[in-house]
């Protein structure tokens, strides 16, 4: 391995100067891989927002807004800023779609690590969405099933591309891994493990050189049914939102730390729970990485920046890597939002209803694509400054 590119060691993440390290840092969701909520519209597919706005403007006009959108909704000084934050790490959600027999994709993953190498923050490639879908959410590019599992050409089709990805970045030194499939849900665990060795197989057929990142099924919980893989450099990577009551506001104003008819959760509580993953890490000798955790932000009101300060410390107690979902959204009343919130109410956001956020595009891009624009970059943008602090 070259010594330019992090490696493991034991339960540790080893930089280029045989030092320990620590990955923290935040995920750019919505951007490579949109997802609804991130745009106050019901979760619905990608694929569907694609499909229902290319049937009245046509393929040129959804070219021209993914075009703006990926060019508005993150730029250079988002990683600037996340550098100057104090992190040096970003996961970079992103759908098949973007690259399978689409080369003019590559565009985006290549300018961020442009970016990346310019302000010394880390790059964790995240498969988001894969062929068919690996699991039956709106956030997997799913209508309700999970055909990764039940086609093995979707599955051939991602090793082809993992395969495609490691021969482009294998000597890319600022891509701290690939975290080769988020949130997987299925009931064979068998499956799942075979999955993985072919996928390693695949991307070690180029790459010698990067950390996997590798999630358990369960929407990335259940790390205990993962096989030992014959590989020195892969990490055990979970997802944490518990409790969802809180952390997603599905019951509104619970208040952290709780201590009601949802039951007892606090610093504690969340120290066990930390506990068992490290435990189970520590006998196998892999570091374990937090690669999403967040909540939705009430304006504080609801102990939300402590419960993030109470998480982060206990990462910190059992030396977790982490990255927090997410950066940045239009701001929701439910699942976990932004470090940068998107407040005003313009015809595109639409909170009102009955139809809002991207659901109203295709009727007001033509006349608002400027403004719309606009209102994507940062600048407009709140920082939610209690949750960043406590990331700090």
């Amino acid at each position: 391995m070259n010594d330019a590119f992090l490696r493991t060691s034991k339960a540790s993440i080893i930089d280029g100067k045989g030092q320990r390290m620590r990955l923290k840092g935040v995920n750019f969701g919505g951007w490579l891989m949109m997802e609804a909520y991130f745009m106050h519209a019901p979760n619905t597919p990608e694929q569907l927002m694609k499909k229902g706005f290319a049937k009245t403007l046509g393929d040129k006009a959804l070219a021209d807004l993914e075009f703006s959108f990926r060019r508005n909704f993150i730029q250079e000084q988002d990683l600037r800023r996340v550098a100057l934050w104090g992190f040096n790490c970003v996961r970079l959600p992103f759908n098949c779609r973007l690259i399978e027999n689409n080369p003019a994709g590559f565009k985006y993953l290549d300018e961020t690590l442009d970016w990346a190498n310019k302000y010394n923050v880390y790059v964790i490639l995240d498969l988001h969405a894969a062929p068919g879908s690996q699991n039956p959410d709106w956030h997997s590019d799913s209508f309700g099933k999970a055909g990764l599992w039940t086609k093995k050409s979707n599955r051939h089709r991602v090793y082809a591309l993992w395969e495609l990805l490691a021969d482009r970045y294998k000597d890319e030194p600022m891509i701290a891994g690939y975290d080769l499939l988020n949130e997987a849900v299925l009931e064979d665990a068998a499956i799942l493990n075979e999955f993985y060795r072919e996928t390693i197989k695949a991307v070690r057929r180029c790459d010698k050189n990067h950390i996997l990142f590798v999630e358990g099924k369960h929407w990335a919980q259940d790390i205990a049914v993962l096989d030992d893989f014959p590989d020195d450099h892969w990490v055990y990577s979970i997802h944490f939102y518990e409790p969802m009551e809180f952390t997603f506001n599905l019951t509104p104003h619970l208040r952290y730390p709780l201590a009601s008819q949802q039951g007892i959760w606090n610093k504690d509580v969340m120290h066990k729970r930390m506990e068992g993953y490290f435990k189970f890490a520590k006998a196998k000798q892999r570091p374990i990485h937090v690669g999403e955790f967040g909540v939705n932000y009430r304006g504080g009101l609801y102990g939300e920046h402590a419960y993030v300060k109470d998480l982060v410390k206990c990462f910190n107690d059992f030396g977790f890597h982490w990255n927090y979902w997410t950066y940045k959204a239009v701001k929701h009343y439910m699942f976990p939002d932004g470090l940068l919130s998107y407040y005003p109410n313009p015809p595109w956001v639409h909170r009102a209803g009955p139809v809002s956020g991207w659901d109203r595009w295709k009727d007001l891009w033509p006349k608002h694509q400027k403004d719309m624009a606009a209102s994507w970059r940062t600048g407009a943008f709140t920082l939610n400054e209690p949750v960043l602090k406590a990331l700090q």
